[in-house]
């Protein structure tokens, strides 16, 4: 246990014991500990003890590797890499969502607004298109007119949602 930053994989495989670390102190469980607390376990017991703890360091290990391995020193970025990497500020989020709340809210109102200028016919199977998600056949079949009407019905219907959109 001669350097403390070592990794506890290297500490553990590298002592005749098992190293368990801690906040503020650095553990060692040697053979001769193990077998005075418990007097029922054989060096073998322990061997294979010791065998899992290497695996299980070793495996944490590899992990933390994987995971932190593409990690870049913030010293390295430049001002423009650093404001990828930043998050923003609370207050700029706020500011965001409003804005976003602001723009969510003038865009229903546009959409109801363009909606009432289509007929009752044209908003009825605009919005079975559009919101229910139905067919033309399925808008056809179930008002009894031919395909061609209904397909005219939303062509004219979107001619006026963009005209009035445009204008707004």
């Amino acid at each position: 246990m001669k350097n403390y930053a070592q990794s506890d994989y290297s500490l553990n495989k590298n002592a005749k014991g098992i190293i368990y670390r801690f906040a503020d102190q650095i553990v060692e469980i040697t053979l001769e500990d193990y077998l005075r607390e418990n007097p029922n376990k054989t060096p073998v017991d322990f061997a294979e003890l010791k065998a899992l703890s290497d695996s299980d360091y070793y495996e944490t290990d590899r992990a933390d590797y994987r995971q932190t391995w593409k990690n870049t020193s913030l010293n390295t970025l430049d001002e423009d890499e650093m404001l990828v990497f930043s998050a923003p500020s609370v207050e700029e989020e706020l500011i965001d969502q409003r804005e976003q709340a602001e723009a969510y809210a003038k865009m229903q109102t546009s959409a109801a607004f363009a909606l009432d200028k289509l007929t009752d016919v044209q908003r009825r199977r605009y919005l079975m298109y559009h919101v229910r998600g139905l067919t033309m056949r399925q808008i056809a079949d179930k008002e009894g007119v031919l395909h061609s009407k209904i397909q005219n019905s939303l062509d004219a219907a979107e001619k006026k949602i963009k005209k009035f959109l445009a204008d707004a």
